[in-house]
């Protein structure tokens, strides 16, 4: 994690009162602090006093206009702006016709997606707010060289197939060491590396001297001397501490390179089919500077009096705020099109980090056979240890694998086939054409070109005009004939460095081994219904059907957020419509998985504006006064911005974020629960708050020893050689060099082959079954009674490791009968429409199956209770691991149905989510793998923990290095952060019996929420709040 900006975040003096942070809040105090007293210190208070007077009066100007939060309860804006007659306020209307498939995390969803971009005969559209292009899209990578991102989509262009990207975060293989394009969102902080690289230009590139000397230039020469010179010193006072404060505490140094150009070449360069836009700029050039912010002074006179009167199109130069030059926001959608006529959306971006499966495997070592490892190079993250750095060179993860696990990724995708992805379609094709216009349109380069799009007979977005009769080509070039044969065959093993066979059962994963045994005939012959049913479609005789069919019975609405940065559109904020509308038609129950949970329930709660937490109260006190049995259950990330320490300095974003989230739920005088209460009712009957956790085993046990002695080489020295021999990340072999500079010759590597092929089966753990043991808590894993060990450098105990399971996925689902998907967190960058940029799809299927509610029969949609059903016995355990190298028919494109095993005793468990049963099965596992963890690992946030004295006691007596009293050196924690607190146990063979029955107890991933998490302390920060320009973008 970067650590903060100070130049972002600081106090000023005001007599005790809660100051204001900002630009130069922090460098009045200090240089304050050393000119106390006399005449200058009053002018300093002067002039401190004009700027946060200034920032206050100008905040609802920035948008030059009253701060409108687009959400009502209502679900209707009412501010004159929109127009669109169709329900949500949508571009779009309501489509029937679709078929929709869920993808549960990313193994099945990437497995799909490669087999649609095989099949691709004309284009590829790919919206996608981080993409990698390094990203293997089938696991393990040594076994699937092919289906790699970057070549799938080389080997498409090669056939003739249009390649169009538009990307927010892009990270190439050829891009220069130090140079990267990365969002404030890409760490999901503001405390994040491009925040700090945007600030560092500001100040050091425009701010000083730039600015400055215009603002001079600016100043009357005809008015009175002292507001002359009163002004004049107030901004040299403000620059000057602006690199006072650079000079004492550098943002970056080295300062960091912001250049993407290489990213986006990268993947350009492979093909001349594959064109790339990326938008927005989030660093102003000179010729922007120059119209967007000095021309809007040139007719001012600048006294202090006037300054709170700036033009708004200066504020928002400044503050990255102008139709030009976007700092904070981010196109976030996630986007992928196929021929235009399959999509692919929801949560998960192609990017690294994101690829998992459904039992959340967080270890990733193999003594046995390094062609084993899921997560190469920088892919196997755990930001709450240290955030993606660097991307663009592999190497440089300096996670060990051998002390350090992942973190868990868990996210939702859908595919969808039918008359919605012609609005989908149109989006797309609305967004290219504007950053076209926008940016290239002048480069006149013939890569570039504007898409066209004409409505075809399943109807694109109702704009007034008839339907045509035929869909026309989009891409300007004719349809290509499909053939059906292998795009981009693997590079010859001996290419490589690798040698062996593949198909040979000892060189399968163990994972697919194991799989194998207990699966058995039946999974073979439902993998060739399958895949006999693709030949078949595939063969078909007419020659202009599409490989994966056509659309179903679902009706789909697409729903967005987007305005005149993102989209050249006034601003629409659909989604936030429908998350209220549904909210507040919902008859039983809400389900919501989201990342974020950031919300209002009135205008008092500012800076928060959008209203969803309003229609929960609205309906939960209506249910309540009825007396009807009515649930919301929350599922999200117990810490939302991966931090380690959250006392650190450097996790005052994090601590933001959380603030505002327990505010939106549980506290500061009107959150969603003290409402309800309020109301006069137990707020606990009707809306609770989960997190998922998890826990694996790192295979640093006898064979691991027994292959470092028999080699000479340690573990992860031989690991990043074989990631270099194998080049997943494409450029070890282009530069000839390994991971030291030496020419490539993975000699580690090759040691470390040779003498772990004679290593010892030890009851599983030379072989490779034991590498994990995160099946264990999963439907028909093993008890982790039963795993063996045999201690190696490591003894049993201290190579358990837990992780916070990070949820990504931005799902709601009503009453299993409606679903919301798409992009969308739930907080005000997603739902406002002036912010982030979003795309989802409201989800409505009319094929019903009975159900129960309450104990009581009940119809539902069978899309959405199966979802519904398939996340909960996930979260509960109820499903068995996945295999990764086994697809079913949930890895394949939408076309081939979801497989759901309906009626199992498994899914009558989770039935009806307002049951007893269920009720006592869902709050119960939670509670006990709460307690489970908490003993076992202390991991915060955790309801014991109260105040910043218990959060010393809990976490950091255990995990925080010490400073040296004497020599300042910092001495090491007592444990590793995410490994078990051994002293919570007996000494020897007792206390890891004692681990492991308690272990045995946690079952699936499901934790309470800690709720009273620092309850008695000002989470944020004390008697800190944040500046009025830059606290939006934490909310």
């Amino acid at each position: 994690m970067a650590a903060e900006d100070h130049l972002a975040y600081g106090d000023l003096p005001n007599d005790g009162r809660d100051g204001e942070r900002g630009m130069i809040g922090d460098t009045y105090r200090k240089i304050r602090g050393t000119h106390s007293g006399g005449i200058f210190s009053s002018f300093l208070n002067t002039i401190q006093q004009t700027v946060q007077d200034f920032g206050t009066e100008i905040t609802g100007k920035v948008s030059g206009q009253e701060i409108h939060s687009h959400t009502h309860t209502n679900a209707n804006c009412t501010d004159g702006i929109h127009s669109s007659p169709h329900r949500f306020g949508s571009f779009a209307d309501a489509r029937d016709g679709n078929n929709v498939k869920w993808y549960v995390d990313g193994c099945s969803y990437m497995w799909a997606i490669s087999r649609a971009l095989e099949q691709a005969r004309d284009s590829i559209w790919i919206l996608d707010w981080w993409l990698s292009p390094e990203l293997y899209l089938r696991r393990p990578p040594s076994r699937n060289e092919q289906y790699r991102l970057d070549r799938m989509l080389q080997a498409a262009a090669q056939r003739g197939v249009k390649v169009r990207i538009i990307g927010m975060v892009l990270s190439g293989s050829k891009i220069k060491r130090g140079s990267i394009l990365r969002s404030y969102a890409h760490t999901l902080t503001p405390g994040g590396t491009v925040y700090k690289e945007v600030t560092q230009a500001l100040t050091r590139k425009y701010l000083s001297p730039i600015l400055p000397k215009y603002l001079h230039s600016l100043l009357p020469q005809q008015r009175d001397t002292v507001t002359f010179a009163m002004t004049r010193l107030g901004l040299a006072a403000t620059f000057a501490s602006l690199e006072y404060a650079e000079a004492e505490n550098p943002l970056i140094s080295p300062p960091l390179i912001v250049d993407s150009a290489h990213s986006k070449h990268a993947l350009e360069d492979l093909h001349p089919n594959i064109s790339v836009f990326r938008h927005p700029d989030h660093l102003p050039d000179a010729q922007t500077l120059e119209s967007s912010f000095i021309s809007s002074l040139q007719h001012m006179s600048l006294t202090a009096a006037t300054a709170s009167r700036l033009p708004g199109d200066a504020l928002k130069a400044i503050y990255g705020m102008n139709e030009d030059v976007i700092l904070y926001w981010a196109h976030h959608e996630k986007l992928c099109l196929i021929d235009g006529h399959i999509a692919f959306m929801g949560g998960l971006d192609l990017c690294y980090g994101r690829w998992d499966t459904w039992q959340h495997s967080i270890a990733d070592a193999h003594p046995r056979n390094l062609d084993d490892i899921v997560f190469p190079g920088q892919d196997y993250n755990n930001a709450r240890i240290m955030d993606f750095s660097d991307v663009q060179n592999w190497e440089k993860n300096a996670l060990d694998r051998t002390k350090n696990s992942r973190m868990g990724w868990s996210d939702l995708s859908i595919g969808v086939l039918g008359p919605v992805v012609e609005d989908l379609k149109a989006h797309f094709v609305e967004r290219w054409n504007f950053i076209f216009n926008e940016k290239y349109d002048v480069r006149k380069d013939t890569r570039y070109s504007r898409l066209t799009l004409q409505e075809s007979p399943q109807g694109m977005m109702n704009q007034g005009q008839p339907s045509g009769t035929s869909s026309q080509s989009y891409e300007n070039t004719p349809p290509l004939n499909y053939q059906s044969q292998p795009y981009f065959p693997p590079p010859p093993v001996s290419a490589r460095g690798i040698s062996g066979n593949f198909d040979s059962p000892s060189d399968r994963h163990p994972a697919m081994r194991r799989f194998e045994t207990e699966a058995g005939t039946a999974t073979t012959i439902m993998k060739n219904k399958v895949e006999a049913r693709m030949h078949q479609m595939e063969g078909r005789p007419d020659a202009g059907a599409h490989p994966f069919g056509i659309g179903g019975g679902m009706t789909c609405q697409v729903v967005r957020s987007c305005t005149n940065w993102s989209h050249g559109v006034d601003t629409e904020h659909s989604i936030a419509d429908a998350y209220i509308k549904v909210i507040r038609d919902s008859q039983h129950f809400v389900y919501i998985e989201n990342q974020f949970f950031i919300t209002a329930t009135s205008n008092s709660q500012k800076p928060v504006l959008n209203k969803l937490g309003a229609a929960m109260v609205e309906r939960i006190v209506r249910a309540a006064r009825a007396g009807e049995k009515y649930k919301i259950i929350v599922v999200m990330p117990a810490i939302p911005a991966f931090a380690g320490d959250l006392k650190d300095e450097s996790s005052l974003g994090t601590r933001a974020i959380m603030d505002y989230q327990y505010k939106s739920i549980n506290r500061g005088g009107h959150s969603i629960m003290e409402e309800v209460a309020a109301a006069g009712f137990d707020p606990e009957m009707y809306i609770r708050f989960y997190n998922l956790r998890n826990y694996d085993r790192l295979n640093v046990s006898a064979s691991m020893q027994e292959a470092e002695n028999a080699s000479g080489v340690n573990y992860e020295e031989a690991r990043k050689n074989h990631d270099n021999t194998a080049d997943p990340y494409g450029r070890g072999a282009e530069a000839g060099l390994a991971n030291s500079g030496a020419p490539l010759t993975g000699q580690n590597y090759q040691n470390w082959k040779t003498a772990s092929s004679g290593i010892a089966d030890r009851k599983g753990l030379g072989s490779g079954r034991w590498d994990s043991v995160a099946e264990c808590y999963m439907l028909g894993g093993t008890d982790i009674r039963d795993v063996p060990w045999e201690d190696g450098n490591t003894p049993e105990i201290e190579a358990f490791v837990s992780e916070e399971l990070y949820i990504h996925t931005k799902i709601l689902i009503a009453d299993d009968r409606v679903v919301i998907c798409g992009s969308a967190n739930l907080n005000d960058r997603s739902q406002l429409g002036y912010h982030d940029s979003e795309i989802a799809l409201v989800i409505e299927d009319p094929d019903m199956i009975d159900s129960r509610m309450s104990g009581q029969p009940f119809r539902v949609s069978k899309f959405a209770a199966s979802l519904r059903r398939q996340l909960f016995r996930k979260h509960l355990g109820l499903v068995r691991p996945q295999n990764m190298e086994h697809s079913d028919p949930n890895f394949e494109p939408v076309g081939i149905p979801n497989s759901y095993e309906f009626g199992s005793t498994e899914d009558q468990a989770v039935m009806d989510p307002l049951s007893d049963q269920f009720l006592t099965l869902w709050n119960g596992r939670a509670k006990r793998n709460t307690d489970a963890f908490g003993r076992i690992f202390h991991p915060v946030p955790h309801d014991s923990v109260r105040t910043w004295k218990d959060y010393e006691k809990y976490y950091e007596y255990y995990f925080h290095e010490a400073q040296g009293v004497a020599d300042g050196k910092k001495t090491p924690a007592r444990y590793q952060s995410g490994h078990v607190i051994t002293e919570n146990f007996s000494t020897g063979v007792q206390g890891l019996r004692e681990l492991k029955d308690l272990l045995s107890t946690i079952k699936g991933t499901l934790v309470e929420m800690p709720l009273l998490f620092l309850i008695d302390e000002d989470i944020a920060g004390q008697g800190l709040s944040l500046n009025a320009f830059t606290e939006v973008i934490y909310t």
